[in-house]
């Protein structure tokens, strides 16, 4: 697994009480679920290293 690099992210109090709760429906930790919500967006805009594809793929 590629290794992972930690930064801080500010949201509007409203946008992160929907994606905590986006991420209790699915099993998903808030972290796991910002990762699925931006490698879902990265795959569709075709901007996801094939390389990583499999690695990231839930």
């Amino acid at each position: 697994m590629s290794k992972k690099k930690a930064f801080a992210l500010r949201l509007d109090e409203s946008m992160m009480k929907a994606i905590e709760k986006w991420a209790a429906d699915e099993f998903r930790s808030t972290n796991g679920q910002l990762e699925w919500i931006i490698r879902e967006a990265l795959r569709k805009a075709g901007r996801l290293p094939k390389s990583n594809t499999d690695e990231l793929s839930d």
